[in-house]
Protein backbone atom coordinates (compact mmCIF):
# COMPACT_ATOMS: atom_id res chain seq x y z
CA UNK A 1 0.00 0.00 0.00
CA UNK A 2 1.54 3.30 -1.03
CA UNK A 3 2.32 5.62 1.84
CA UNK A 4 0.12 8.77 1.42
CA UNK A 5 1.84 11.99 0.71
CA UNK A 6 1.83 14.99 3.13
CA UNK A 7 0.56 17.59 2.21
CA UNK A 8 2.76 21.25 1.52
CA UNK A 9 2.49 24.16 3.41
CA UNK A 10 1.42 27.27 0.89
CA UNK A 11 1.39 31.05 2.53
CA UNK A 12 -1.84 32.01 0.28
CA UNK A 13 -3.03 31.41 -3.16
CA UNK A 14 -1.29 32.61 -6.42
CA UNK A 15 -3.16 36.51 -7.34
CA UNK A 16 -3.12 35.43 -11.07
CA UNK A 17 -3.54 31.82 -11.89
CA UNK A 18 -3.12 31.98 -15.77
CA UNK A 19 -0.55 33.45 -18.25
CA UNK A 20 -1.23 33.49 -22.46
CA UNK A 21 1.28 34.52 -24.86
CA UNK A 22 -0.29 37.30 -26.88
CA UNK A 23 -1.92 35.50 -30.49
CA UNK A 24 -3.00 31.82 -30.09
CA UNK A 25 -1.18 29.04 -27.54
CA UNK A 26 -0.17 25.72 -29.15
CA UNK A 27 -0.95 24.23 -25.66
CA UNK A 28 -1.07 24.17 -22.05
CA UNK A 29 1.38 23.90 -19.28
CA UNK A 30 -0.32 23.23 -15.81
CA UNK A 31 1.61 24.37 -12.78
CA UNK A 32 0.65 23.08 -9.46
CA UNK A 33 0.15 25.64 -6.43
CA UNK A 34 3.13 23.85 -4.30
CA UNK A 35 5.21 23.94 -7.35
CA UNK A 36 3.98 27.73 -7.32
CA UNK A 37 5.23 27.76 -3.90
CA UNK A 38 8.81 26.60 -4.39
CA UNK A 39 9.36 29.54 -6.97
CA UNK A 40 8.14 32.39 -4.73
CA UNK A 41 9.88 31.52 -1.18
CA UNK A 42 13.18 30.78 -3.51
CA UNK A 43 13.24 33.05 -6.46
CA UNK A 44 11.18 35.69 -5.36
CA UNK A 45 11.64 35.71 -1.20
CA UNK A 46 15.47 34.52 -1.68
CA UNK A 47 15.13 31.39 0.36
CA UNK A 48 17.30 28.82 0.68
CA UNK A 49 16.11 25.17 -0.71
CA UNK A 50 16.79 24.25 3.33
CA UNK A 51 14.40 26.70 4.16
CA UNK A 52 11.92 26.52 1.51
CA UNK A 53 12.09 22.91 2.60
CA UNK A 54 11.52 23.60 6.48
CA UNK A 55 8.86 26.53 5.64
CA UNK A 56 6.85 24.24 3.34
CA UNK A 57 6.94 21.06 6.44
CA UNK A 58 9.31 18.78 3.29
CA UNK A 59 12.33 16.93 3.12
CA UNK A 60 15.15 18.97 1.46
CA UNK A 61 15.16 16.84 -1.37
CA UNK A 62 11.22 17.02 -1.88
CA UNK A 63 11.60 20.70 -1.56
CA UNK A 64 14.36 20.33 -4.61
CA UNK A 65 12.37 18.16 -6.74
CA UNK A 66 9.25 20.77 -6.82
CA UNK A 67 11.24 23.61 -7.73
CA UNK A 68 13.17 21.65 -10.32
CA UNK A 69 10.00 20.48 -11.94
CA UNK A 70 8.67 24.06 -11.82
CA UNK A 71 11.32 25.93 -13.70
CA UNK A 72 11.15 22.95 -16.13
CA UNK A 73 7.34 23.49 -16.39
CA UNK A 74 8.05 27.13 -16.45
CA UNK A 75 10.66 26.91 -19.36
CA UNK A 76 8.44 24.86 -21.43
CA UNK A 77 5.84 27.40 -21.20
CA UNK A 78 8.00 30.47 -22.24
CA UNK A 79 10.17 28.46 -24.88
CA UNK A 80 7.27 26.61 -26.77
CA UNK A 81 4.70 29.69 -26.03
CA UNK A 82 2.28 27.46 -24.18
CA UNK A 83 -0.75 28.71 -21.53
CA UNK A 84 1.08 28.05 -18.04
CA UNK A 85 -2.22 27.87 -15.57
CA UNK A 86 -1.68 27.64 -11.67
CA UNK A 87 -3.88 25.29 -9.89
CA UNK A 88 -4.09 21.57 -8.11
CA UNK A 89 -1.08 19.67 -6.09
CA UNK A 90 -1.21 18.22 -2.74
CA UNK A 91 -1.16 21.33 -0.31
CA UNK A 92 -2.44 22.93 2.70
CA UNK A 93 -2.99 26.56 3.35
CA UNK A 94 -0.95 28.37 6.28
CA UNK A 95 -3.64 28.92 8.65
CA UNK A 96 -1.56 31.77 10.59
CA UNK A 97 -1.54 29.76 13.67
CA UNK A 98 2.10 29.02 13.56
CA UNK A 99 4.86 30.35 16.10
CA UNK A 100 7.11 31.52 13.26
CA UNK A 101 6.02 32.30 9.73
CA UNK A 102 9.22 33.56 7.46
CA UNK A 103 7.63 33.99 4.34
CA UNK A 104 7.25 37.63 3.00
CA UNK A 105 3.14 37.80 2.83
CA UNK A 106 1.17 36.37 5.39
CA UNK A 107 -0.89 38.32 6.56
CA UNK A 108 -3.38 35.86 8.59
CA UNK A 109 -0.08 34.96 10.26
CA UNK A 110 0.56 38.36 11.02
CA UNK A 111 -2.67 39.02 12.58
CA UNK A 112 -2.20 36.35 14.66
CA UNK A 113 1.56 37.51 15.66
CA UNK A 114 0.59 41.00 16.03
CA UNK A 115 -1.53 40.02 18.94
CA UNK A 116 -1.84 43.94 20.54
CA UNK A 117 -3.89 47.08 19.95
CA UNK A 118 -3.46 49.55 17.69
CA UNK A 119 -1.74 51.80 20.31
CA UNK A 120 0.78 49.19 21.54
CA UNK A 121 4.49 49.16 20.27
CA UNK A 122 6.17 46.17 20.01
CA UNK A 123 10.15 46.76 20.00
CA UNK A 124 12.65 44.31 18.71
CA UNK A 125 16.14 43.60 19.64
CA UNK A 126 19.42 42.04 18.75
CA UNK A 127 19.98 39.64 20.85
CA UNK A 128 22.55 37.29 22.33
CA UNK A 129 22.99 36.60 26.39
CA UNK A 130 20.90 39.62 27.45
CA UNK A 131 22.95 41.97 25.49
CA UNK A 132 22.20 43.51 21.78
CA UNK A 133 24.13 41.63 19.09
CA UNK A 134 25.72 43.95 17.05
CA UNK A 135 25.94 42.57 13.44
CA UNK A 136 22.24 42.65 12.24
CA UNK A 137 22.96 40.32 9.68
CA UNK A 138 24.46 37.68 11.66
CA UNK A 139 21.94 37.73 14.71
CA UNK A 140 20.48 34.20 15.33
CA UNK A 141 17.69 35.86 17.84
CA UNK A 142 15.22 38.71 18.07
CA UNK A 143 14.02 39.98 21.73
CA UNK A 144 10.82 41.10 21.98
CA UNK A 145 8.94 43.54 23.83
CA UNK A 146 5.40 44.83 23.77
CA UNK A 147 4.98 47.94 24.99
CA UNK A 148 1.87 49.57 26.02
CA UNK A 149 1.51 53.33 27.69
CA UNK A 150 5.10 53.65 28.27
CA UNK A 151 5.60 50.13 30.17
CA UNK A 152 6.89 47.25 28.77
CA UNK A 153 3.61 44.48 29.28
CA UNK A 154 5.62 41.57 27.53
CA UNK A 155 8.45 40.52 26.68
CA UNK A 156 10.11 36.97 24.99
CA UNK A 157 13.05 36.01 22.87
CA UNK A 158 12.52 34.99 19.48
CA UNK A 159 14.68 32.63 16.72
CA UNK A 160 15.64 33.73 13.44
CA UNK A 161 16.30 29.95 12.29
CA UNK A 162 18.98 30.97 9.88
CA UNK A 163 17.77 33.65 8.43
CA UNK A 164 19.93 36.31 7.81
CA UNK A 165 20.41 40.23 6.32
CA UNK A 166 17.97 41.42 4.12
CA UNK A 167 16.21 39.07 4.75
CA UNK A 168 15.87 39.71 8.45
CA UNK A 169 13.04 42.47 7.88
CA UNK A 170 10.90 39.93 6.74
CA UNK A 171 11.32 37.68 9.75
CA UNK A 172 10.51 41.11 12.01
CA UNK A 173 7.47 42.21 10.09
CA UNK A 174 5.81 38.98 10.13
CA UNK A 175 6.96 39.12 13.94
CA UNK A 176 4.52 42.26 14.05
CA UNK A 177 7.66 44.63 15.42
CA UNK A 178 7.57 48.56 15.01
CA UNK A 179 11.02 49.18 16.31
CA UNK A 180 14.59 47.63 15.87
CA UNK A 181 16.87 48.47 18.31
CA UNK A 182 20.64 47.01 17.34
CA UNK A 183 24.41 47.57 16.65
CA UNK A 184 26.07 47.40 13.00
CA UNK A 185 23.31 46.98 10.31
CA UNK A 186 24.37 47.57 6.25
CA UNK A 187 22.62 49.98 3.77
CA UNK A 188 20.54 47.13 2.61
CA UNK A 189 18.96 45.89 5.14
CA UNK A 190 18.32 49.57 6.57
CA UNK A 191 16.44 50.05 3.58
CA UNK A 192 14.75 46.55 3.61
CA UNK A 193 13.17 47.66 7.26
CA UNK A 194 12.11 51.33 5.42
CA UNK A 195 10.21 49.39 3.34
CA UNK A 196 8.79 47.08 6.04
CA UNK A 197 8.14 50.38 7.96
CA UNK A 198 10.21 49.18 11.18
CA UNK A 199 11.67 52.23 12.68
CA UNK A 200 14.87 51.97 13.36
CA UNK A 201 17.45 52.77 16.25
CA UNK A 202 20.99 51.76 15.23
CA UNK A 203 24.48 52.21 17.15
CA UNK A 204 23.17 50.95 20.54
CA UNK A 205 25.52 48.61 22.76
CA UNK A 206 24.91 47.03 26.21
CA UNK A 207 21.80 45.53 27.74
CA UNK A 208 18.63 44.81 25.91
CA UNK A 209 16.41 45.50 28.54
CA UNK A 210 18.40 48.59 29.62
CA UNK A 211 18.12 50.37 25.71
CA UNK A 212 14.07 49.63 25.92
CA UNK A 213 13.68 51.32 28.88
CA UNK A 214 15.74 54.27 27.91
CA UNK A 215 13.98 53.94 24.34
CA UNK A 216 10.98 54.69 26.17
CA UNK A 217 12.07 57.34 28.73
CA UNK A 218 13.77 59.37 25.59
CA UNK A 219 16.84 59.53 26.74
CA UNK A 220 18.24 56.33 24.01
CA UNK A 221 21.68 57.08 22.35
CA UNK A 222 21.62 56.06 18.80
CA UNK A 223 22.72 56.42 15.17
CA UNK A 224 20.64 57.86 12.91
CA UNK A 225 21.06 57.05 9.33
CA UNK A 226 24.62 55.48 9.03
CA UNK A 227 26.00 52.05 8.04
CA UNK A 228 28.68 51.01 10.16
CA UNK A 229 30.21 47.98 10.85
CA UNK A 230 30.64 48.19 14.32
CA UNK A 231 29.25 50.65 16.57
CA UNK A 232 29.33 51.82 20.50
CA UNK A 233 29.82 55.02 21.83
CA UNK A 234 27.31 57.32 19.71
CA UNK A 235 24.83 60.21 21.26
CA UNK A 236 21.26 60.77 19.30
CA UNK A 237 22.60 60.78 15.53
CA UNK A 238 26.34 61.61 16.33
CA UNK A 239 28.37 60.04 14.37
CA UNK A 240 31.98 59.84 16.40
CA UNK A 241 34.09 56.89 14.97
CA UNK A 242 36.81 57.56 18.02
CA UNK A 243 34.59 55.89 20.18
CA UNK A 244 34.28 52.81 18.54
CA UNK A 245 37.55 51.47 19.83
CA UNK A 246 38.06 48.98 17.26
CA UNK A 247 41.29 48.49 14.74
CA UNK A 248 39.74 48.32 11.98
CA UNK A 249 36.52 49.83 11.59
CA UNK A 250 34.92 51.56 8.39
CA UNK A 251 31.96 53.72 8.07
CA UNK A 252 30.18 54.26 4.93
Amino acid sequence: MARPRKCRKVCRMPRICEFSPKGNAAGIVTLTVDEYETIRLIDREGFSQEECAGYMHVARTTAQQIYNRARGKIAEALVSGLNLRIEGGDYALCDGEETECRCGGCRRHRRAMRGKENHTMRIAVTYEDGQIFQHFGHTESFKIYDEENGAVRDEKVVSTNGQGHGALASVLKDLGADVLICGGIGGGAQTALEEAGIRLYAGVSGSCDEAVKQLLDGSLAYVQDATCDHHGGHHHGEHACGDHGCNEHSCH
